[in-house]
């Protein structure tokens, strides 16, 4: 079974604990999307963040699926030369 994550609003440094936070329990899932289309605003973190659910993933060889990326988060991940091993798909 596929669960899906939606995130929504900013994805930055006021917001990274509790997003870790709320979204814990579902990162074990087997497969997992993660809905970005929600996301108005993202900074370094959101990268961060990002890499270490792929990370986490690979590592439990879990699949992990990030969707509908903002512009801004395709700017920042070209920019960090890391759009690659995040993988970002549209739909």
């Amino acid at each position: 079974m596929t669960a899906v994550i939606a995130l929504n609003g900013g994805l930055v440094l006021d917001s990274i604990c509790r997003i870790e936070r709320e979204f814990a329990d579902q990162l074990g899932q087997s497969t997992l999307v993660v809905d970005l289309a929600g996301v108005s605003e993202v900074d370094s973190t959101a990268i961060s963040l990002l890499l270490q659910w792929r990370r986490q993933a690979v590592a439990a060889k879990r699949q992990l699926q990030f969707r509908n990326p903002p512009a801004s988060l395709l700017s920042l991940a070209a920019l960090y030369g890391v759009e690659e091993f995040l993988q970002f798909l549209n739909d």
